[in-house]
């Protein structure tokens, strides 16, 4: 297979879409995030989602049997933890901790949740000999807008939908979990 972006874009969106989803459910679940927060779920979905393949291609002769068996486990673990959180929070009923906190342990362990597919891609590059940085930097750039976009969207949606919203994006977080247990 020959290096092509549009292949490469392609699987930029697809593996954006987690995020995406994330980011959604952070938007109508946390709708008083700062611009500076928001920035920072792009940056930090962006920079896992360009970081991962890199590490999948450089590990692919050591690591990527054992990593490739266990990262489906790891994601749904760490998602299913939010998840559970977001809806044991919005049952709580204290609805101004719910919709105000910003937490960069939350951020981060999203990120690897939904960027833990991008290892595999970058084993996959590794084998196919496609060049990684431009291909990890498309990557990384497609997860960072579409994770912005993904709030912004979430935020009208949680505007529109009320303050218990906060469940569904646990339930839904839980479901992307289990996707990725899955292999779907």
């Amino acid at each position: 297979m020959s290096f092509n972006l549009v292949s490469v874009f392609l699987i930029a969106v697809a593996l954006a879409m987690d995020a995406f989803s994330v980011s959604l459910t952070k938007g109508f679940s946390q709708k008083n995030l700062k611009n500076r927060e928001i920035f920072y779920y792009g940056l930090f979905f962006g920079g896992f989602q360009c970081i991962m393949p890199i590490l999948g291609y450089f590990c692919v002769s050591t690591i990527s049997d054992i990593v490739q068996s266990f990262a489906p486990i790891i994601g749904f673990i760490l998602l299913l933890a939010v998840g559970l959180n977001m809806i044991r929070e919005s049952l709580s009923g204290d609805d101004d901790e719910i919709t105000d906190n910003f937490s960069f342990k939350e951020v981060t362990l999203l990120a690897i949740a939904t960027s833990i597919d991008a290892f595999a891609v970058g084993i996959t590059f590794a084998l196919l000999n496609v060049p990684i940085w431009i291909s990890s930097l498309i990557i990384g750039a497609v997860a960072f807008a579409f994770s912005i976009v993904g709030i912004y969207i979430g935020r009208i949606l949680g505007n529109w939908l009320g303050d218990k919203f906060q469940i569904i994006g646990g339930v839904i977080l839980i479901i992307i979990g289990i996707k990725i247990l899955l292999g779907w």
